[in-house]
């Protein structure tokens, strides 16, 4: 059964994508990438980009238009969220590595087919803030494409009490956007796509003997995950404190 949707949806959709684009048009972005990213995506490389939440809205700024495919949540918002970057000229995939985990990686795979770029927030949709999730490797190790960090920070920004401590640029704000140099993932997995990490809906709490297994197997491949992730985490964190000193954020 399709599902049903408030009558108002697209309209603040169309608000939505208004006033992102309204409030964009004052920033003045400063782009200050690697060496190493710059010379792979003049190859025509194709990467999965990963940032933390709260950098969102500057890069749905930064790259509207560009077709990148992002991985939204099943989240009673992610409709709404998924109507307003559509309108920007992003496409989405819905899921994600606590919800529908599944069908997120399997709709970022289709779009990967179509050589698009891929999107994620590691550290959605639910936190812990600016921790990097399995998920995002595995995404990455299924299509075997590298990870691009993205550090963003503004010299004047408001965070918001949320989870993630959301960040909007006040208007006019300088924002430096660093695109880090790519990231290898492992590629010894085997894992089928429904064993994602963290997915809750997976199958991971039956009681038969497969899906004991499936969660034994998952777990297994977690662990042999672990390396990667910390250093994955640790690259990215160290690009966002980089950008934010150097624009001189304050919050």
């Amino acid at each position: 059964m399709r599902a049903r949707h408030p009558w108002w949806l697209p309209l603040a959709a169309v608000l939505g994508a208004g006033v992102v684009r309204a409030i964009g048009a004052t920033w003045r972005f400063t782009v200050s990438d690697a060496p190493e990213y710059s010379a792979a995506l003049a190859r025509g490389e194709r990467f999965v980009y990963a940032f933390w939440h709260s950098a969102l809205l500057p890069l749905a700024v930064l790259h509207r238009h560009e077709g990148i495919a992002v991985l939204v949540s099943r989240h009673r918002d992610g409709e709404l969220i998924t109507r307003i970057i559509e309108r920007l000229g992003f496409v989405a995939a819905r899921g994600s590595s606590t919800r529908g985990g599944e069908a997120g990686v399997r709709g970022m795979l289709a779009w990967a087919g179509q050589d698009r770029h891929l999107a994620v927030t590691p550290d959605g949709p639910r936190g812990p803030a600016e921790q990097v999730k399995p998920g995002a490797l595995y995404l990455a190790e299924r299509t075997g494409r590298r990870m691009v960090p993205i550090g963003v920070a503004a010299d004047r920004t408001r965070a918001f009490r949320s989870w993630d401590r959301f960040r909007v640029p006040w208007p006019f704000a300088r924002v430096l956007v660093s695109h880090g140099a790519p990231f290898a993932p492992p590629h010894s997995l085997t894992a089928p796509l429904g064993s994602l990490a963290g997915s809750s809906e997976s199958g991971l709490v039956a009681n038969s003997a497969g899906s004991a297994a499936a969660a034994a197997e998952a777990q297994v491949e977690e662990r042999d995950l672990e390396p990667a992730r910390l250093a994955f985490e640790r690259a990215l964190d160290t690009l966002t404190r980089d950008v934010r000193v150097r624009v001189g954020e304050r919050i």
